[in-house]
C-alpha cells in the first residue's frame, strides 16, 4: 500500500484537509485522424493512467459549480475538474448543473427578478422555474449559490450564499492559476448541458465553446481537455472543430434528446451495445457511462456482475470514465451503506475498488480526495 505519492499531497492552508494529484495530459490526434487511435493516446499518460475528475468540483464539500468547490477539487488532487455548461441572454457560457437555477441559487430571495419565473419545456418535460438564458451576466453575478441537495449535505449549507456563478472564462484562468501554484496541470472537462434545447432558442453552445477554448490556446492536441455531452450530433459537429477528445456520455434509462427530438429510435442502450460503441468511437475517445452501466445492482441494492461495457467500449478503442462516486449512503450500493441513515458517509474506497477491478479507466467525483486516497492504494 502506498501512503504518500510525489506532488501528490499539498498544503491547504484554508482547509484542514490533506490533498493530493496525479498528472494526465492527454495525448491525442487531430480531428481528421482516427479516434481510436486519439483514446490509446489518452489513456497513456506520462504519470498516471487513471483519470479522477472532480464532478462539479468538489461537489461532496462545497455547494458544486462555484470556483471554490473547483479550488478545492484540485487541490485534493483531481485531475480535471468539471464545469457544466449553460449560457446566459447575452450568450456568455456559465457553469450550472441546469439552466433553471432555483435549485442551486437564491434568486427567489430577489424580487426584483419574480417575474421572471416561468414554465419551460426543457428535453420534453415542463419544468417551472429561473432560466440562466433569461438573464444577462450582470444580472446573474447578483445571484449567490446554495447547496442543491441540503438534506444530504447540511454542512455544505454553511457555505450558502457566498459565491457567484462563474463563467467558463473564469474557470478555465482558476486551473491556469492553480496549474502554476501546484505546479501541475489541472483539466477542465466542460459537458454541453441540453444542446438541442439552446440550439432552438438561438443560442447554441458549442461556437461559443470552441471560441472559447481557441481564445485560451486549448483547442490543441496536447491540452489537458475533455469535452462531454449526453447528445450525440452536437458531439459529431464538434468532431471536426475541436482537436481535444471528445467523450460520450450514457444513461442506464431514456435516450439522448436528439435522437428524440429527430425520431430516431435508437436509446442509450444501444449507443453502449458493442455495435452502437463502434459508432461511438468514430467521433469520440470515451464513453461516460453512469455507474450501473458498467456493474447493475442486484435485487437487493449490492452490486451485481459486471456487464460487457468496459470490454466492448476497449475493444472499439474508448476509455471509459463513469459517474458519479459519492460517499454517502444514499449514493451507494446496499453493500458499501455505513448505516441506514442517507446522509451518513460509506464505503466508497469500496465501491471504486469494485470498479477499478471491473477495467474503469477513470471516474467521476464528488469526493476526489476519497477517489485519489483509493488509488494511492491501489498502487
Amino acid at each position: 500500500m502506498v501512503s504518500v505519492l510525489s506532488r501528490r499531497f499539498v498544503p491547504v492552508a484554508a482547509s484542514a484537509l490533506a490533498v493530493a494529484a496525479a498528472v494526465l495530459v492527454p495525448q491525442v490526434s487531430d480531428t481528421s485522424r482516427d479516434t481510436t487511435a486519439a483514446a490509446s493516446q489518452v489513456a497513456s499518460s506520462k504519470h498516471d493512467d487513471f483519470v479522477i475528475v472532480g464532478h462539479r468540483g468538489a461537489s461532496g464539500y462545497r455547494p458544486e459549480h462555484t470556483l471554490a468547490s473547483y479550488e478545492l477539487a484540485a487541490r485534493m488532487g483531481a485531475d480535471f475538474i468539471e464545469p457544466d455548461l449553460v449560457t446566459t441572454k447575452d450568450h456568455v457560457l456559465v457553469t450550472r448543473h441546469e439552466p433553471e437555477i432555483g435549485g442551486t441559487t437564491d434568486v427567489a430571495a430577489h424580487p426584483e427578478f419574480a417575474a421572471r419565473k416561468k414554465t419551460k419545456v426543457l428535453d420534453g418535460t415542463p419544468l417551472t422555474g429561473w432560466f440562466t438564458e433569461d438573464f444577462t451576466l450582470k444580472e446573474l453575478k447578483t445571484l449567490r449559490a446554495k447547496e442543491r441537495i441540503p438534506a444530504l449535505r447540511q454542512h455544505n449549507t454553511v457555505f450558502d450564499g457566498h459565491y457567484q456563478i462563474p463563467t467558463l472564462q473564469e474557470v478555465i484562468d482558476l486551473t491556469k492559476r492553480l496549474s502554476r501554484e501546484l505546479d501541475r496541470p489541472i483539466g477542465i472537462y466542460p459537458e454541453t448541458k441540453h444542446p438541442t434545447y439552446f440550439q432552438q432558442q438561438g443560442l447554441a453552445l458549442e461556437p461559443e465553446l470552441v471560441k472559447t477554448l481557441t481564445r485560451n490556446n486549448l483547442n490543441r492536441r496536447d491540452a489537458k481537455v475533455f469535452v462531454q455531452s449526453f447528445e450525440v450530433a452536437n458531439l459529431k459537429a464538434l468532431h471536426n472543430q475541436l482537436r481535444v477528445p471528445l467523450v460520450q456520455l450514457t444513461s442506464s434509462a431514456g435516450a439522448p434528446y436528439d435522437f428524440v427530438a429527430s425520431g430516431d429510435k435508437r436509446t442509450y442502450a444501444d449507443v453502449v451495445s458493442a455495435k452502437g460503441l463502434r459508432e461511438v468511437a468514430t467521433y469520440a475517445a470515451g464513453v461516460g457511462p453512469s455507474k450501473d452501466q458498467v456493474i447493475p445492482l442486484d435485487a437487493t441494492g449490492k452490486l451485481g456482475t459486471p456487464t460487457a461495457l468496459v470490454r466492448d467500449a476497449h475493444q472499439a478503442g474508448l476509455v471509459v470514465h463513469p459517474y458519479t462516486f459519492r460517499v454517502e449512503n444514499n449514493f451507494l450500493p446496499a453493500n458499501f451503506d455505513s448505516s441506514t441513515v442517507a446522509a451518513d458517509s460509506g464505503n466508497l474506497f469500496g465501491e471504486i475498488a469494485a470498479y477499478r477491478a471491473a477495467g474503469i479507466d477513470g471516474l467521476f467525483s464528488d469526493n476526489p480526495d476519497i477517489a485519489v486516497a483509493a488509488e494511492a492504494e491501489d498502487k
